[in-house]
């Protein structure tokens, strides 16, 4: 029998799946706070210290998806460091100043204004943009795929 605690636990790693595919909804930690909780709700016995390992890794890896994406992707694309790191900042001021939209569109003119700045070319700056928008979109994706996998770990210590 499950603990009603531990049952809340569950619905808060489902809602962490849900919240992968919405942006402002932190997906990858409420998926952390739901296997945390669980863990604790069973009084630290399940999930094994070995699997709690591998799910706090792979809510790491999507948190990270979800929040640096631009940054990484803008890197993959031909992007210097320093533009990587001025998109990340941008993206974290417009993320709170104007949502995901703001967030999206700030950080593919920094990237493209940075790279254009670099190398006077505008088709090198279109492009490492371009990989940019294709990295941050594709991030959600990345981010569904990994909370839904710590629900899928986490129903089968609940369930099995």
């Amino acid at each position: 029998m499950v603990e009603p605690l531990a049952l809340v636990a569950l619905g808060v790693l489902v809602l962490a799946v849900v919240g992968s595919l919405f942006p402002l909804i932190p997906g990858a930690l409420l998926s952390l706070v739901g296997v945390y909780g669980y863990w604790y709700a069973t009084g630290y016995t399940q999930p094994g210290l070995a699997l709690l390992a591998a799910l706090t890794v792979i809510g790491v890896l999507a948190f990270v998806a979800d929040y640096f994406s631009g940054a990484i992707s803008a890197a993959a694309g031909g992007g210097s460091l320093v533009t990587s790191a001025l998109a990340g900042v941008v993206g974290l001021v417009l993320f709170f100043l104007t949502g995901p939209l703001g967030l999206v569109v700030g950080v593919v003119v920094t990237v493209f204004a940075a790279e254009f700045y670099r190398h006077g070319d505008p088709i090198r700056g279109a492009r490492t943009a371009a990989y940019t928008v294709v990295g941050m979109l594709t991030s959600t994706v990345v981010q569904f795929l990994l909370t839904l996998t710590i629900l899928v770990a986490m129903l089968a210590v609940a369930f099995l």
